[in-house]
């Protein structure tokens, strides 16, 4: 009997320490016209970095975790964005964006799915809610509240890519995206010689190199694409 008491016991403390929470999916994302960075602005972008950005996106809050979060043994939230799904009034949940520079989470074979993650708005309280509504959560400085951009369902975007230096030329890869779907027949690398000009541009685009290796570029935005289709 006293054996089975204390079974118990420590059942409803785990419980208690960890907790229940029911995600919520009450938020809605908002949709904006995306042209940066802005004209006149000197930017630096590294290798595979976009240095041109035009289209409809949909504007998400988010969190953006820097470090390996453990909230429990059994689940590890990595680096990335994670987009916002709905709120109460003590928390926001969360995501993963499934996008470039999305997080992702990992679980350990044992344990249940995962559903969602939780950020408290007063503390830097995370945590990851099961399939069955547990929580387990711990206190991280290594995730910031911010907003990002991604691709909306039903339109048409263009950015301009940084591939890197080679010799006096530099490489920019033209990517397109319809409805989210890359479109492949449209998009290119361009290779040019900044020995012969500064200036290097792509479907209207227009942007002045003043630095360049094989790691990053910095560059001053002389005119974005010509206007995105709708």
């Amino acid at each position: 009997m006293k054996r089975t008491t204390r079974i118990i016991t420590v059942v409803l403390s785990l419980f208690l320490i960890v907790g229940c929470a029911t995600p919520k999916q009450n938020y809605m994302p908002e949709a904006t016209n995306i042209s940066e960075p802005p004209i006149g602005s000197i930017n630096t972008a590294f290798v595979g970095d976009e240095m041109l950005k035009q289209g409809r996106f949909i504007k998400w809050d988010a969190i953006y975790i820097s470090e390996i979060i453990k909230p429990t043994w059994s689940y590890t939230l990595f680096p990335g964005y994670y987009i916002k799904q709905g709120e109460d009034t003590e928390s926001s949940f969360y995501l993963p964006s499934n996008e470039a520079g999305s997080g992702r989470v990992e679980k350990k074979a044992v344990s249940d799915n995962w559903k969602s993650i939780q950020v408290y708005n007063s503390e830097n309280k995370i945590c990851v809610i099961t399939v069955y509504h547990v929580a387990g959560c711990t206190n991280s400085n290594a995730f910031e509240r911010t907003t990002t951009h991604l691709r909306s369902r039903n339109s048409f975007q263009q950015t301009l890519i940084y591939s890197g230096r080679f010799g006096n030329k530099v490489n920019v890869g033209y990517r397109e995206f319809s409805s989210s779907v890359a479109r492949p027949a449209f998009n290119n690398d361009v290779e040019y010689d900044i020995s012969v000009s500064n200036h290097i541009g792509y479907k209207g685009s227009k942007l002045q190199v003043l630095e360049a290796t094989n790691e990053h570029i910095k560059y001053k935005v002389i005119k974005n694409f010509n206007r995105a289709v709708e």
